[in-house]
């Protein structure tokens, strides 16, 4: 059964997203909801709206049970319902005639204008390896937290891990060289009452204008 929606205002929903470490065994999260919440997860920004971002479902108990040496031991990537494996995309100007095509095709962009931004596009990701990979982890990093945000108005839990064995992972799944791994974000219900964690006090973050 489809988690009931959380009637929650986006603050509510901000403040009692957790990182949960603890999830109910053999609870089955429905295709639709996962769907739902990628869909969410999916409007999030990216330069040039290229959008970075793939994404691996593992569903499987064998392959979760896999996954626990890969991420160094962690037992909730085989205890969750499903794990994401988020990759972000290190060519990610190769989607660029897909995203702007239509674009001209529907009369909201000209001819000219398409052709100036592949261009430039393509330039930057020819002769700035390093942008492109920053761009990688920058892009898919916000998708990641709008998943997460998605999954808690769904009334899932989720709890993103960024120790694991990258080499093992791409082995494992077959991961093209073109997308390098960024997060794992195991996602289910928590079976454990969660701890509040410290924040630092706003004073301590913020700076006005400059150092």
């Amino acid at each position: 059964m489809s988690q009931k929606k959380l009637l929650l205002s986006f603050s509510d929903l901000v403040k009692q997203r957790h990182s949960v470490r603890k999830y109910k065994i053999d609870y089955k999260i429905p295709k639709e909801d996962l769907h739902e919440i990628l869909e969410m997860a999916h409007t999030a920004p990216s330069a040039w709206n290229l959008q970075h971002w793939r994404v691996i479902v593992i569903q499987d108990s064998t392959r979760k049970e896999a996954l626990i040496s890969i991420a160094n031991g962690q037992q909730q990537v085989a205890d969750a319902s499903a794990v994401f494996v988020i990759l972000g995309d290190l060519e990610a100007n190769l989607t660029a005639e897909a995203v702007y095509r239509p674009l001209v095709d529907d009369g909201f962009m000209s001819g000219e204008t398409y052709a100036h931004i592949l261009k430039d596009i393509n330039q930057v990701y020819e002769t700035q390896k390093a942008k492109a990979r920053d761009d990688a982890f920058l892009n898919t990093s916000l998708f990641a937290m709008q998943l997460m945000l998605a999954a808690k108005s769904k009334g899932y839990d989720t709890g993103p891990i960024g120790g694991f064995q990258a080499d093992r992972l791409i082995d494992f799944l077959h991961i093209p060289k073109r997308f390098i791994p960024i997060l794992m974000i195991p996602i289910g219900i928590s079976g454990k009452q969660v701890h509040p964690t410290v924040r630092l006090p706003l004073e301590e973050i913020l700076i006005n204008e400059s150092f």
